[in-house]
Parts: structure tokens; sequence; C-alpha cells
């Protein structure tokens, strides 16, 4: 189990744990308490069930108190441990958007899918442990306007496409924040540069749709929102039309950079390298001044999968 930094609260009745994905700092889960019960907001990979059972005693939760286990979207960095942290929480039942609910009833073809991106299914249990089933009548569908309550704390679902059309986020009126899954793009805490954050897109394969994200960008903007609780990685807190101003303009230059690539078998590469130099630009231009070699450390797994869903996006346009 990969040792990270103990769950804290992080506003009132939010508590963030590290899933423990790969790497410390890099994939979210949250805790978030009501006057009666809790949820618990994406489940990370089935090795993230000991740290979302640490993170849920550190709020003071027992198992039992659990009503909700959330998922953004089914890619397998967010649910893959939805089946075995059920298996711990008695009285859960597993929200999922409708297009993705099928999928955690029986995870076969989601599994077979992620192997065909990561390189055989050996690689997907070392990545994602054992990716269990969820019972089907634990398994709520849950479309535009759902919303369930802790007990004096309402949360809302609203249907985010973009990054994929099996993809909402969660309202918490409450602390004014949303719980993003990928749709607010990605932003690592160690890049942050005098108390601003820095955005990436994330355009993972393979429903990547530029209007679709910056209309549900904007969706949420419209709730004047003062937090952004974001999987990876962490809280951003202020200023968030600003940061939403500089992950659109980022979704732009994403686009900006496929559309450049010329087509043949190299053009997956070439995107790549483009994504590299707007990349280490728009860090610098954010403050950050650390080294290539670190950054690139850092961001490697995001821009060969981003370069992968631009290259798929590519494809789906040219057939229209």
């Amino acid at each position: 189990m990969i040792d990270t930094a103990p769950p804290r609260e992080i506003a009132p009745g939010v508590t963030l744990v590290d899933a423990g994905y790969l790497r410390p700092g890099l994939a979210a889960s949250y805790v978030v308490t009501g006057g009666r019960s809790a949820a618990v907001i994406e489940t990370g990979t089935a090795h993230s069930v000991p740290h979302l059972l640490a993170g849920l005693a550190a709020a003071g939760v027992a198992p039992e108190r659990v009503s909700h286990v959330v998922v953004t979207h089914v890619h397998l960095d967010h649910a893959a441990g939805a089946g075995a942290l059920l298996e711990r929480l008695p009285a859960a039942r597993l929200l999922v958007h409708p297009r993705g609910a099928r999928h955690m009833i029986d995870p076969s073809k989601l599994l077979a899918g992620a192997a065909e991106v990561y390189g055989g299914m050996e690689a997907i249990r070392a990545l994602y442990g054992d990716v269990r089933p969820a019972p089907a009548d634990r398994v709520i569908e849950a479309p535009e306007g759902t919303t369930f309550d802790l007990g004096g704390r309402t949360l809302r679902i609203l249907d985010t496409p973009g990054h994929a059309k099996h993809h909402f986020v969660v309202h918490d009126p409450a602390t004014r924040g949303f719980f993003t899954g990928d749709t607010f793009g990605i932003s690592y805490r160690e890049f942050d540069e005098a108390g601003r954050p820095f955005l990436f897109p994330t355009t993972t394969p393979v429903q990547f749709d530029p209007t679709a994200l910056r209309a549900s960008v904007e969706r949420m903007l419209a709730e004047r929102p003062e937090r952004m609780y974001l999987t990876h990685f962490g809280m951003i807190e202020g200023r968030v039309a600003e940061a939403a101003a500089a992950l659109l303009a980022a979704v732009d230059g994403h686009v900006a950079a496929a559309r450049a690539a010329p087509p043949g078998p190299g053009r997956q590469a070439a995107i790549r390298e483009g994504l590299t130099t707007q990349l280490l630009h728009l860090l610098a231009r954010n403050g950050w001044r650390g080294t290539r070699e670190a950054a690139l450390a850092a961001w490697e797994g995001d821009l060969d999968l981003n370069s992968q869903g631009l290259e798929f996006w590519l494809q789906a346009e040219e057939k229209r």
C-alpha cells in the first residue's frame, strides 16, 4: 500500500483522503458528512479501500453510517474500488451515471477496454486490484437533477459530459463547492505557485468532446462556486472563475495541438510533443521554476493518455 498523507478536513464536513493511486497526491476521494449519514465520493481503486476506511475513521464515521458511495464516472482510477468498498459499507448504495451503471454491475467490458489502453489484464490487476462487481440491488442510476440527503445536507447531481459521456459532478451547496471528477481538469498541488493552482485538461480516451466540456465547466460556474474538489488532486478555493478560464484556454490549446499534428502513423507522437510544449509553457507562465525533467516525470502518464484521447477524438471527427 502506498504511504500517503493522513486524511484531513479541508472544508466543513469534507475530508480529503489520498486514494493511494500510483503515488501520493495523484488521486483523491472525499468523505462528506451530514447530520444523519455520510457519503464517500470517488472510490479510487480496490487498493484504495484501506485508505478510505482510514478516512472514515478520521472523520468520525462508522462504516455502517455511510449511506452513499458516489463515483463521478466509471474510469477505473475513479471507480474500480466501488464493489470492494461496498462490501465494507453495509448500508451504502452506489450512485453512478445511468450510462455507467451497467459497468459497475458487470465490469468485464470496462476491464477489457482498459486492458487495451494499458497493456493487458496483468497491468490492470496491478494498477486497480481485484475489481469487484457491485450488487445490482445496491446500484442507483443518478441522472441529471438527482439529489441525496445526508441529514440536513443535500447534494445534487449535474450531468457534465465532455471528459466522458458517463460523467456527472456533485454540487454541495453547504460549502459552495463541486466534486468535479475530471470535468475541471487536473491540478497537482506540488505545481501551485504563490497560491495559484495550475490546471491542465484531461482528455483520456475515448469520449473527449471539447464543446461539451466547455459547456459543462460554464454550467458549474453559473452556480458561482467558491470551491472545487478535484479528484486529481484536492481542493481549489477562491478565484474559481480565473482557474476555469485558464483550464478552458488549455483545452483550446489541446485542440489546436491535435489539429496541427499531421495524419498518419506518427500522429499521436506529434500530438504528445505539442502537449509537452504546451505543458512546459503553461507551467512557466504560472511561475513554476522546476526542471523539465521533474515536470515530465509527474505528467508523463497524463501526456500519454491525453494524446491518445485527442487522436481518438480526431479520428471520430474525421468520420463525420
